[in-house]
């Protein structure tokens, strides 16, 4: 692993695909890169474990990296 950021949301108003969207793009201008493409092997992961790896086909720009993987945790 190169590095990681964890993004938290609280915000009671938002629903969590919205708290993803928001995340990715957090995480993604911490990184300094450009949001990648949700395609879809990357919907499918995310739908069955809430967890989902971004490859260099998702990105427009070149990437330096393997993948940005994602992940959700939710606590109670």
């Amino acid at each position: 692993m190169l590095c990681d950021y964890v993004f938290t949301d609280d915000d009671a108003e938002k629903n969590r695909t919205r708290k993803v969207f928001d995340g990715l793009e957090a995480i993604c201008h911490e990184f300094n890169l450009g949001v990648p493409l949700w395609l879809e092997g990357n919907i499918s992961d995310f739908k069955k474990v809430a967890k989902t790896r971004f490859t260099a086909d998702s990105f427009m720009e070149d990437i330096d990296f393997d993948y940005l993987e994602i992940q959700i945790i939710e606590e109670d």
